[in-house]
């Protein structure tokens, strides 16, 4: 690619990043994420349909021929970061980090012209169903059960912290069958299929326990394929969560600094303290390391989804999951300690970041589950 090439998608890049940041600056205020929080939902349809249809969000990383635009990776972290500054609740790590990633890794031609369509025109919702009562996004801990006849299957078991699950249209379920793990499609109304939303620490994310009693699944990919396509969804996810940490992170470094800028104590700003000044200056080195991580898995995502490489990709995405899930906390907490006592007031915002930061942290896997993996990886 030719440096000219390069700027100029810099400059696409940058300006889905303003177009993104305005359309959420005017629909997902903090009163506006307080109201959604309080809702079974958690957002509002009317701005999902504008995300999808006006923006074309939903759609940005699927391939034409599924009725997407055909970009990749690096546009989608542009919107993650987004959506992470401005704490949007709606379905989108759940539908377009896993789910579409998990039936575009499927190879499964008939399920994505089946259900891609719906999720890049918006009209559907989908989640990807793992983690079980221990919470471990590993494929040892999937016990939920897969009865295989033909081309059909049933499923019994119970999924636990599932994300958006009582809302999503579509379930793609991780279960175990003779064969090993398996990935199965459930829609809403199937018979047998029992949803329940979970009371979590994020209030801004909605999740939910889902009970399979003898369900109707088709499957999806190949039957010795299952955990491969699980694993790569799971990756493209994790590189996803780790723009939407970015975006948090750096939301809290600015309100940190901006309130250590206005606060007088003793007759001068508390940021022209030593101990505040240094506080924040390595707030802004982790947020600036944090930003080199996402940024590399996303360059790696989008080599393999371009089929220019990638191979770093496993390495990548656990280290990016890692660093900005760790930077991501530390920063909101202390954010919440340069506020001082308001910070700590259910009236501030500071908390909202602090809980959404503590379940991305334990999200997809946690971060020293995530450095294990890197270790892996390099060999140590």
């Amino acid at each position: 690619m030719s440096e000219h090439a390069g700027d100029a998608l810099a400059q696409e890049r940058e300006a889905l990043r303003d177009t993104v940041r305005t359309m959420l600056e005017r629909t997902s205020s903090e009163a506006e994420v307080r109201r959604l929080m309080e809702t079974e939902t958690g957002y509002d349809p009317a701005v999902w349909k504008q995300a999808a249809e006006g923006l074309g969000l939903t759609g940005l990383a699927i391939p034409e021929e599924y009725g997407g635009s055909g970009f990749g990776p690096l546009e989608l972290a542009v919107v993650f970061e987004e959506m992470g500054r401005a704490l949007y609740g709606g379905p989108f790590l759940s539908t377009v980090g896993l789910a579409a990633s998990a039936l575009l890794a499927s190879g499964d031609d008939a399920a994505k012209k089946e259900w891609l369509p719906g999720i890049a025109a918006g009209t559907t919702t989908a989640t990807l169903a793992l983690t079980e009562e221990s919470s471990a996004w590993t494929a040892d801990a999937v016990t939920t059960t897969a009865t295989r006849d033909g081309n059909a299957a049933r499923l019994s078991g119970v999924k636990w912290y599932v994300l958006e699950g009582h809302t999503a249209d579509l379930v793609l379920v991780v279960a175990r069958d003779g064969n090993g793990v398996g990935l199965f499609a459930v829609t809403a109304d199937a018979d047998g299929l029992t949803r329940e939303a979970m009371s979590t620490m994020d209030a801004t994310r909605k999740m939910a326990r889902l009970t399979f009693d003898n369900v109707a699944a088709q499957p999806v990919g190949a039957q010795t394929e299952g955990w491969r396509i699980v694993e790569q969804a799971l990756r493209q996810g994790a590189v996803m969560l780790a723009a939407e940490n970015v975006g948090g992170a750096q939301r809290c470094l600015d309100m940190a600094a901006d309130y250590a800028r206005e606060r007088i104590q003793f007759g001068r700003p508390i940021g022209s303290f030593q101990a505040v000044k240094h506080r924040l200056a390595n707030l802004l080195i982790e947020v600036e390391q944090a930003k080199s991580a996402s940024y590399f898995a996303a360059r790696e995502a989008a080599a393999l989804a371009a089929g220019e490489g990638g191979d770093d990709l496993p390495l990548a995405a656990s280290l990016a999951k890692a660093y900005t899930g760790d930077a991501y906390f530390h920063v909101a907490a202390d954010n919440i300690q340069i506020h001082g006592g308001i910070g700590f007031t259910w009236e501030h915002p500071a908390h909202l970041y602090f809980k959404r930061a503590k379940t991305n942290q334990l999200l997809l896997g946690s971060s020293s589950y995530h450095r294990a993996l890197v270790a892996d990886a390099v060999g140590i």
